[in-house]
């Protein structure tokens, strides 16, 4: 009896020592997991660096739409620790429908500036993409404009743009709504829509081609998509595109340029959030915001970390510092604006 005690005690210090020997594969077995509408192309650097610096494993799920639903519909059954995704309409939504948690952070909250997170932390940006304008360098000699500027009757039949009921465009309405009021953001889209050259159609790249092919002089778009037709080896035809064209950035001088986000939100019923909340602070560092940034073009929203040199080459961006919060709040606005002018139905409706 003696003997079988002893010999059970052996093992129990054994198993002891070996668990104490080995704290690296406990840290290694923990997991998080990533439901994602951003490209696991973009997110494959940042995730290894993450696992190299903490041990802790990423599995990804990536969809192009549906996420939110997925993730309401499994319940406390849902696998989802973190959801990526971008523009401040998708976050707040993701807020709204009930399927996040608030995080407190210091380190977050250091990093990410308070204009860009949502005031009770449901949702933190990441980083940002400027809604500038795109102008012809043989047709525009000019090299600042404003938002407001593009009402001018100076630019009629000389504009391109998206849908006004895409996210992008629905985003920048509502920043205007937030500076000038209801009734001068209206009349201020409705001169833009007489400035169209054509009814809005196409992604922001096709904003370039039009500019390339004359169709018209300037277009509404996204920094980034520069970057992704700059560098495309694919289609080298968009690399002609690109060269046709310069940016400006809208309102630098004043209140700065209207920008939206990229960012994240901690499931509601996310299995593992310690994990999750130490990949959320790892998004927010400086090492993450460079990898973020260049990936795809965009803006680290830390200060003081310097954005990709061929995005620095674009210009210089000052942001205004509207909070993305008021954005979202007017968001429903900014789309009944948009019906209520038929700004979709192009200048001569």
């Amino acid at each position: 009896m003696n003997r079988l005690t002893n010999e059970t005690g052996k093992v129990l210090v054994l198993c002891a020592a070996i668990v104490a020997a080995t704290p690296i594969s406990i840290s290694a077995a923990e997991t998080v997991n990533i439901y994602s509408y951003r490209q696991s192309g973009l997110l494959k650097p940042l995730l290894k660096d993450f696992t190299a610096r903490t041990g802790i494993k990423t599995k990804v799920l990536f969809a192009k739409k549906g996420l939110d639903q997925r993730i309401a519909a499994e319940g406390r059954n849902s696998p989802a620790d973190v959801l990526l995704t971008v523009d401040i309409g998708n976050l707040a939504a993701a807020a709204k429908l009930g399927i996040t948690q608030p995080v407190s952070n210091s380190d977050i909250d250091t990093n990410i500036p308070p204009q860009f997170r949502d005031p009770a932390g449901h949702w933190f940006g990441l980083t940002s993409r400027a809604r500038i304008v795109y102008a012809s360098r043989d047709r525009v000699k000019q090299t600042q404009i404003t938002y407001e500027e593009l009402a001018q009757p100076k630019w009629r039949g000389r504009v391109c743009t998206r849908s006004g009921q895409h996210a992008y465009t629905i985003g920048l309405i509502a920043s205007m709504i937030a500076h000038l009021g209801e009734e001068k953001a209206q009349a201020w889209l409705t001169g833009l829509k007489n400035n169209l050259a054509r009814k809005p159609t196409g992604n922001d790249r096709a904003q370039v081609k039009a500019i390339f092919s004359g169709e018209c002089d300037i277009a509404l778009g996204n920094t980034y998509y520069m970057g992704l037709m700059q560098t495309n080896e694919k289609e080298p035809e968009q690399k002609q595109w690109a060269s046709a064209v310069r940016l400006m950035f809208p309102n630098s001088q004043d209140r700065g340029t209207h920008v939206n986000l990229s960012g994240m939100v901690m499931a509601k019923h996310a299995p593992n959030p310690d994990a999750a909340r130490k990949l959320m602070a790892y998004l927010s560092s400086d090492n993450a915001q460079q990898i973020y940034g260049k990936a795809n073009f965009e803006y680290p929203l830390k200060p003081g970390v310097q954005a990709d040199p061929l995005v620095a080459s674009w210009g210089t961006l000052n942001p205004d510092t509207l909070p993305l919060a008021t954005i979202a709040k007017l968001r429903k606005s900014a789309s009944e604006m948009v019906d209520r002018i038929g700004f979709d139905d192009g200048p001569d409706a």
